[in-house]
């Protein structure tokens, strides 16, 4: 017998289609809002869910794109739209849907989209990005050894210097095959040990530690306590000390348990070489799950990705290449990502800004000319900050004068007044 979850906010709705389905001799299960929607679907995985669009705490839309981003959308989805919602659940298929129902829903529209739905066969969920993919960058392989011997050893571990979809990368790579997944802070309702032993053997994640409510908290207490009976991996991530989260209100004798064992994701700094293949993978996944439009790196972008500041701020820096990329995704115009889009997203100072924006176009130049317009680049500024003195810019450069002037000239660098000091 098929199990069909229905989630709409309405209780007239729910009701009556609730009553269609089990005349036709389907199991439904019913869900008022996303928040009950996730509990159903995480514990009865059902074959067939008829989402609504417009619903008080997430949208219909919100949440299927959620399903979608995390490779759990096994099950055909068909969404539910009032008039002038159309072309929003149109808009759904791209993200995974199998096909909307306009309310008010006719009986024989909606038995024959559920029947269709249902012998209709949902791809398999594309296999989620794990470190495994950055193995050719030597400090990530590095990285994911420790992780992978800590996890070895320990059933808890805390992630230091990354949150939301880059932990969830670190965590998806101690995830077996085919082993079950729970989102402990996606629980608006309290963990029960059944629910647990629905999940042993996976993996119990939390993606920012700071975001957790007081019931998400005891939830946590409660899965901490039940990890090794049930053979569970627990991954949480934070970018605040433990100090600050006991400040906040959090029990001490959980903050010790979470602290035991950790690891901080290396920084970025130093290892400007690697960005780009980094960033081009995270902007294939974001591509392949459907969470952005078709969009590629040009080499100038990926170029540019290597002059950003990240040792500004080696406590996030993961987490805001993770976001740098997919805000690069979703808000530049063309399919080609320019080095203009990455300078955009990228706060900088004023002055910094100008600078590194004079710089840009030389990404796209072939090397030789790039270099001269650097150097062109180079000696004009100098130039006006020394007055024209040759003999002071002959000290900053480092060059003989004979050399600098001959340098000079080759570059068609005109020399005012003060060039012969």
């Amino acid at each position: 017998m098929a199990i069909i979850l229905v989630v709409d906010d309405e209780v007239g709705i729910r009701e009556l289609l609730s009553e269609i389905l089990i005349d036709e001799g389907y199991d439904v299960r019913l869900a008022e809002n996303a928040a009950a929607a996730r509990a159903v679907r995480n514990e009865l995985r059902p074959d067939l869910v008829l989402l609504d669009i417009w619903m008080p705490d997430m949208d219909g839309i919100s949440l299927l794109k959620e399903w979608h981003a995390g490779g759990h959308l096994n099950m055909p989805v068909v969404m539910m739209s009032g008039h002038g919602t159309i072309d929003t659940a149109v808009e759904a298929t791209r993200f995974g849907a199998f096909d909307f129902l306009e309310k008010p829903i006719a009986l024989q529209k909606l038995l024959g989209t559920v029947q269709k739905a249902l012998k209709h066969d949902t791809p398999p969920a594309r296999p989620p990005l794990t470190l495994e993919a950055f193995g050719r960058s030597v400090f990530v392989k590095e990285f994911k050894r420790r992780l992978e011997q800590a996890a070895a050893k320990s059933s808890l571990l805390l992630l230091k210097g990354a949150v939301g979809g880059m932990a969830e990368i670190c965590a998806r790579t101690l995830q077996p095959p085919r082993a079950p997944w729970l989102d402990v802070s996606s629980l608006s309702s309290a963990l029960t040990q059944e629910m647990l032993e629905k999940v042993s053997g996976g993996i119990l994640f939390v993606p920012d530690l700071g975001a957790l409510g007081k019931m998400q908290q005891m939830n946590l207490a409660f899965a901490v306590d039940r990890l090794d009976k049930l053979n569970l991996q627990l991954v949480v991530a934070t970018l605040r000390p433990l100090s600050a989260l006991a400040e906040s209100g959090w029990d001490s004798k959980l903050l010790a348990r979470l602290g035991e064992v950790w690891l901080a994701l290396p920084p970025l700094a130093g290892h400007a070489d690697d960005l780009p293949e980094i960033a081009g993978l995270l902007l294939t996944n974001f591509v392949e799950r459907g969470e952005v439009p078709a969009r590629r790196m040009s080499t100038g972008a990926l170029n540019a990705l290597r002059t950003l500041p990240w040792k500004n701020h080696p406590e996030a820096n993961w987490s805001d290449l993770y976001a740098l990329v997919r805000n690069l995704a979703l808000t530049s115009l063309d399919e080609d990502i320019t080095p203009e889009d990455v300078l955009r997203v990228m706060p900088q100072e004023a002055e910094e800004q100008r600078e590194i924006a004079s710089l840009l176009p030389l990404f796209d130049q072939p090397l030789r000319e790039a270099r001269d317009a650097f150097e062109k680049l180079y000696f004009e500024h100098h130039l006006r900050l020394e007055g024209g003195n040759m003999t002071r810019l002959a000290e900053r450069s480092g060059l003989e004068r004979t050399h600098l002037y001959r340098k000079l000239k080759q570059l068609d660098i005109k020399l005012g007044r003060r060039g012969d000091d």
